[in-house]
This record gives C-alpha cells, sequence and structure tokens, in this order.
C-alpha cells in the first residue's frame, strides 16, 4: 500500500490483515532514506502471483535498491528482512521473482552485460535464508564485451533540497570494454521516464547495442528516483525542470571528468519525462548536447493537462494539489507552463529526433508536434517520426526496430 493521489510511484508499506480479528498491521514500513547497503523500502504495485513459502510464514518479492533489483523473503511475524543473494560468488546485477512453489524459488537474474538467465533455488527454513544456493536452469548466457559501474553523485551546496537536503542519487555507466586509454569515444546521456521509477542494473537492449556502436552511455537516476527511499519522491514534485535537469546535468559533467569520453561529442536520449528532461536539457544548456532523440516527450504540462489520461499527473509533480472537483486558477495554470521545456523553446540549438505514438494517450502526440512546430519555427533541425498502432510504450516489434536504427543513423549523422 502507499499513499493516495501524490506521486504514481512511491515506497509502499506491505501490510497484513488478520481474517480472524479484523485487524491490519503493518509488516514492513515506508523507509524515509536509505543509504547503500540498507535496506530502501518496497517500491512496485503488485506480489508476484506466486510468492508465498510452503510454511506460509515467508514472502519472497523483488524491489528496486537504489540502482538495482534484488530480492528479500519478508518474515510476516515479525517483520524480518532478509536478501536472498547476499552470499555466494554472485556477479552484481538485478533479480526477479518469477514464482515460487513448496520453496521451490524461480528468479531471472541479468546485468548490462549479461542478458537474462533463469536461476532456481529451494528456500532453506526460517532464519537460514542466507544459506540459498543457485542453479542456472542452462549455462548463463556469454556477456557482452560491456564494462559498467554505479556512479554516485552529491549535488553541490547550491543544488539541494532545502526541505529534504542531503539527498544523493545514482546513474549507471557502461562502456565498451578494451578502448585504448587515451581514445575519446562519445556518451549518451539516458534519464528515465516517470519521473518515479528508476533504471536498475539488469539487461537493456538499446543501451547494451549503443556500447556495440562504440558509444559510451549514462544511466541517470536523478532525485525522485524510486530506490531511494521516500524522501527522494518527495523532493521532486514541485520541482520538476530544475531539480531533475540540474542533477542529470551535474552527472553529465562528472562523469566526463571521471572517465575517458568526449565533451565535444555528448548525446541526450529519453522518453515520456526522460523526454521532457531531454527537451529541457537541450534548452537550458544550449549547444552542449551534438544531437537529441526524444520519444513522446512531455513538452507542455499545461496543454497535456486537458487531454492526457493521468492529469492529476501534470498536477502533483507541477507542485498543485489534485481534486476530482476543482480546476486549476490561472496561477497554477502558469506555473505548469514555466516548468515546462517549451518555455526554453528558443534557445534550442540542438537537432532533435522526435518519435511519436499515434495511439499514445498517455502522453499524446500533440505534445510532440507542438514542439516540433516551435522547433521549425526557431530554424532548429528536427526529424518527426510517426508510428502508427503504437502507444506510449512505442514497443511494437516494427516500432522498436524502426526506433533504434534511426536512432543509431540519427547519433550518427550528428556526430559525423
Amino acid at each position: 500500500m502507499c499513499e493516495q493521489f501524490g506521486p504514481h510511484q512511491q515506497c509502499c508499506k506491505l501490510l497484513m490483515y488478520d481474517w480472524y480479528t479484523k485487524v491490519t498491521s503493518t509488516v514492513v514500513d515506508i523507509v524515509p532514506r536509505s543509504t547503500d547497503g540498507q535496506f530502501a523500502g518496497i517500491y512496485g504495485t503488485l506480489l508476484a502471483s506466486f510468492c508465498w513459502s510452503a510454511d506460509s510464514q515467508r514472502v519472497v518479492l523483488d524491489t528496486v535498491q537504489r540502482s538495482k533489483q534484488s530480492l528479500f523473503v519478508v518474515d510476516i511475524i515479525n517483520g524480518k528482512l532478509t536478501p536472498l543473494q547476499s552470499k555466494g560468488n554472485y556477479p552484481p546485477g538485478s533479480w526477479k521473482v518469477l514464482a515460487i512453489d513448496r520453496d521451490l524459488l524461480v528468479t531471472s537474474f541479468s546485468s548490462p552485460n549479461h542478458p537474462p538467465t533463469i536461476k532456481v533455488g529451494f528456500l532453506p527454513p526460517n532464519g537460514k535464508e542466507d544459506d540459498i544456493a543457485w542453479v542456472s536452469l542452462k549455462e548463463d548466457n556469454s556477456g557482452f564485451n560491456i564494462d559498467w559501474s554505479f556512479k554516485v553523485h552529491q549535488p553541490p551546496q547550491e543544488q539541494e533540497n532545502s526541505k529534504y537536503p542531503g539527498l544523493n542519487f545514482e546513474s549507471i555507466f557502461l562502456k565498451p570494454q578494451n578502448i585504448p586509454a587515451e581514445s575519446k569515444i562519445p556518451l549518451v546521456v539516458y534519464p528515465h521516464g516517470g519521473p518515479h521509477s528508476a533504471f536498475v542494473s539488469e539487461w537493456m537492449l538499446f543501451p547494451a547495442m549503443m556500447c556495440n556502436m562504440g558509444l559510451a552511455v549514462l544511466l541517470v537516476n536523478y532525485r525522485g528516483s524510486v530506490g531511494f527511499g521516500q524522501d527522494s519522491i518527495l523532493s521532486l514534485p514541485k520541482n520538476v525542470g530544475e531539480q531533475d535537469v540540474k542533477d542529470v546535468q551535474f552527472a553529465v559533467e562528472q562523469v566526463l571528468q571521471e572517465e575517458s569520453l568526449d565533451p565535444n561529442r555528448v548525446i541526450i536520449c529519453g522518453g515520456s519525462h526522460g523526454g521532457f528532461l531531454s527537451c529541457h536539457l537541450i534548452g537550458q544548456y544550449p549547444g552542449f548536447y551534438k544531437a537529441c532523440i526524444a520519444r513522446n516527450p512531455v513538452t507542455n504540462l499545461l496543454s497535456m493537462f486537458g487531454s492526457t489520461d493521468i492529469p492529476d499527473w501534470c498536477l502533483v509533480e507541477s507542485g498543485i494539489p489534485y481534486s476530482y472537483q476543482a480546476a486549476p486558477d490561472p496561477s497554477q495554470y502558469g506555473e505548469m507552463l514555466d516548468k515546462s521545456p517549451i518555455r526554453y523553446v528558443s534557445q534550442v540549438k540542438t537537432p532533435v529526433l522526435l518519435m511519436l505514438g499515434e495511439d499514445d494517450r498517455r502522453v499524446p502526440n500533440k505534445q510532440g508536434l507542438e514542439y516540433y512546430r516551435a522547433l521549425k519555427a526557431h530554424d532548429v533541425p528536427v526529424r518527426l517520426l510517426w508510428y502508427p498502432g503504437n502507444n506510449h510504450a512505442l514497443a511494437k516489434v516494427d516500432a522498436e526496430s524502426d526506433n533504434f536504427m534511426n536512432i543509431a543513423l540519427w547519433i550518427q549523422k550528428w556526430l559525423k
């Protein structure tokens, strides 16, 4: 359970209802903050369909923990949480629960350089969960030639959130293996959508293929991402278009200092709220990014409010209370417009590739069309791709393959 209204994804409580006493009790509570190595809370709307141990006293779940997906077993009597992959020579990566039957646990494991593999293990008795041994159903997939690591970012003092100070955030950095130390390779920056979601250290096709093209990739979990505690999530509403934008830019500038990358060949790519951030970044940091790819981006919160299937999202992320009965007043409409990328369109110099789903109800394609016309009016190089029969995800096979090919061609064109 999580709070009603507010951000669409939040830190959740695990509750237990006793059918005999009619009493509801909290098994796992909301976690305000977490540092690396500590439990960061439960994030997700549903448990797996089959998640109970044979003794009916434990629940197995997976949840985001900073920038990885981890397995836990929860004792519903005392609320004790035990990680299930802490011991053994397991490579870093992310785990997901598929099912459990009579304590036979079926999971999926992957990492940014290893496609998913199925692992099974018998859940040990209560109190001995650390002893679980995993077996792969088939030989693990051979890894791609990709190096990856976590980056921790501590915002400078002037970018601290006054209500939620001291928060940090992370990114996942990928690069091709065996790159000579003196080589300066291009960087593709990916902020995720949501905004209250997260990248985790799992297999992702587009970043892996970009590394195969000779590009480095930075997946940014800015403040507001899930997996870092409820305070991080609550720090972002009212601050979209500013805090999240500065977080992404700060992460980019940090990794440019730490890694062998070409600062003159940086690309920004994102979808939905990630597209919102991509359009903000090319407007607020004119000329820094050499190419931009935006998939179904939010470009104008004000015009989106009247056409989306989630009007509350536009208000909540702008810091405006949502009510079914009340409409925003003129000043609140102004706040939504003030936080939108369209405000900075006159400053954009970066060539933009827009990808829009014809049937998108979440971020209606009018958002991208409005931005396209504005870019055209300011003589910014822009191309628009239209995908009939596709919704917000652009996930049909033909659309996804066309997406990647055109992203690759757009990057090659503007990096020369």
